[in-house]
């Protein structure tokens, strides 16, 4: 089984990945080499997450070429002047034991970072090699719309909290509109969608997980990707399948009607939401 792929002007990224974070050690290489065996061509990491040593491990192990693997990795929001930004992305390089990765990221936006210096220096990064393609994490709408204008990196992903209870559709616009894949970080709200009444009764009707039909809704979305963590195969196994699953329209609407602003990821450094 294998993930449908988005492909955008600037990426040709499986619509499915495997999120890492929390993942650590020998738990996160078994986990990457097992969801490769599945069939997962998709692997999201971070500086931050203190696991890429074991990422690339994993993706070493699976005996999968590296071509046919999209690595995501991220920079840290202390590291975005672009001497730190560089020297950044370098050691995760070193740590993931690879050439280059196929996306790097901005992680978060600094409160009060250089933002034309920053992009600078992470197209300088695509520009010799060491990324694919860049993009940026967890920018409200203003910036990324900032980023963009600013013309200075090819900017092709953004990835950013989004499931069925926080649906952020100006970013969603700004994505389709500029050609940006969106990447959809805790795509099923930490597991709340488990004991949700309304997904539950949609899933039954499926004969799916409530899971399932949160990671359908979110590809059910033009340009959508999701990166749920899962470090059991029988977990890997059921995100992976939810691309087979096809919401009609009455689902959809029952699912539109659930709250939109449920923010699960926001720690102090969060930038202002609605800038």
């Amino acid at each position: 089984m294998s993930a449908p792929i988005l492909e955008t002007p600037r990426l040709r990224i499986p619509r499915i990945g495997l999120g890492t974070w929390t993942l650590r050690g020998a738990e996160a290489q078994q986990a990457v080499e097992g969801a490769i065996g599945l069939g997962y061509r998709h692997i999201d990491t971070a500086a931050m997450y203190g696991n890429e040593d074991a990422v690339g491990a994993g993706i070493a192990a699976s005996g999968v070429r590296r071509g046919e693997i999209f690595l995501t990795t991220k920079v840290w929001w202390t590291e975005l002047a672009p001497d730190a930004l560089r020297a950044s992305a370098e050691a995760s390089l070193k740590r993931l034991g690879m050439r280059y990765a196929d996306l790097i990221l901005i992680h978060w936006p600094a409160p009060e970072m250089d933002l034309p210096a920053a992009l600078g220096a992470l197209a300088k990064l695509q520009q010799d090699g060491l990324a694919r393609a860049v993009g940026v994490s967890n920018f409200p709408a203003g910036l990324l719309e900032r980023a963009i204008a600013l013309g200075i990196a090819p900017l092709a992903a953004l990835q950013v909290e989004a499931h069925v209870y926080l649906w952020q559709d100006r970013l969603a616009a700004l994505c389709r509109r500029h050609g940006l894949a969106l990447t959809a970080y805790a795509p099923i709200a930490k597991g709340q969608v488990n004991d949700d009444p309304v997904m539950r009764a949609i899933a039954a009707k499926y004969g799916a997980s409530p899971v399932q039909v949160a990671l359908a809704w979110l590809l059910a979305q033009e340009g959508v990707v999701a990166i749920p963590k899962s470090g059991r195969p029988e977990g890997q196994r059921e995100n992976l399948a939810a691309a087979s699953i096809r919401l009609d329209a009455e689902d959809l609407a029952a699912i539109a009607r659930l709250p939109k602003d449920r923010r699960l990821v926001n720690p102090s450094f969060a930038p202002d939401w609605d800038a």
